[in-house]
């Protein structure tokens, strides 16, 4: 089975993405929703928080508050990395297990959602990783940028500048994709991109999944030879360059 990794940038159209493919029955591992479910109440990585933050962080219901979880961590960069010590290898063990059940399930594919995909260094456990991409997003100013984003998440200005500012550029993302989708026409046209590449990897594909899963060792042949070039190979710069000039 073929992982994808899904990223791109603020405004720049990746959620769209991701709708436009589970649309086609395409199954998508969405990396926020599971950053929702490992912590939680009665989990190990909310024990965990509350053990690092105190009981101060916790709803009356027992739910996290991630207001006042993110007021602590806010201006603290010491406690912001150890409340992603214990979240973030919760929400990749919850992306394993669930890559493996849709393995089990005989599915040819499927698309990991992550918005610091890059950032986190999971594009390199990725079998191909697609970067949406909009010169519109690009070229607009980070004014309207994080206009967009406080007017989405209901979140002040300082959150939202918190959360740009731990994203590296659209345009050096794309240095790391297999494949860009471009956003930067209608949704009719984004539409029409999503379709193209769907089809692109099904010929790419074809039967080689049915191998995979009646030979299990040329299936995890296949993935250490991807990810040996993923880890070697991984980044494109030209491809970067190409889009920047373009968006001049």
């Amino acid at each position: 089975m073929l992982v994808i990794g899904l990223t791109g940038g603020i405004a720049t159209g990746k959620s769209s993405v991701a709708k436009l493919l589970k649309a086609k029955q395409i199954q998508i591992v969405d990396a926020d929703v599971l950053a929702r479910v490992v912590v939680q109440p009665g989990t190990k990585a909310l024990k965990k928080i509350v053990k690092e933050f105190g009981t101060e962080i916790l709803l009356q219901d027992g739910n996290l508050d991630r207001k006042k979880l993110g007021e602590v961590v806010f201006n603290d960069e010491e406690k912001r990395k150890k409340l992603n010590a214990i979240v973030h290898p919760a929400v990749r063990w919850a992306i394993l297990q669930r890559v493996m059940r849709l393995w089990m399930n005989s599915e040819k594919y499927c698309v990991i959602d992550v918005p610091l995909l890059i950032e986190s260094g999971l594009w390199r456990w990725m079998g191909q990783v697609i970067v949406v991409y909009s010169l519109r997003a690009s070229s607009s100013s980070a004014d309207i940028q994080l206009q967009r984003l406080m007017n989405r998440d209901n979140s002040t200005r300082e959150e939202a500048l918190s959360r740009i500012n731990a994203q590296i550029p659209i345009a050096e993302k794309v240095a790391y994709a297999d494949y860009v989708i471009d956003n930067s026409g209608t949704p009719q046209e984004l539409s029409a991109h999503v379709d193209a590449y769907v089809e692109k990897l099904e010929k790419e594909i074809g039967w080689l999944w049915v191998i995979g899963w009646l030979i299990p060792f040329i299936s995890l042949f296949s993935a250490i030879w991807l990810l040996s070039i993923r880890r070697f190979f991984g980044k494109n710069p030209a491809k970067a360059k190409a889009l920047a000039d373009k968006a001049k």
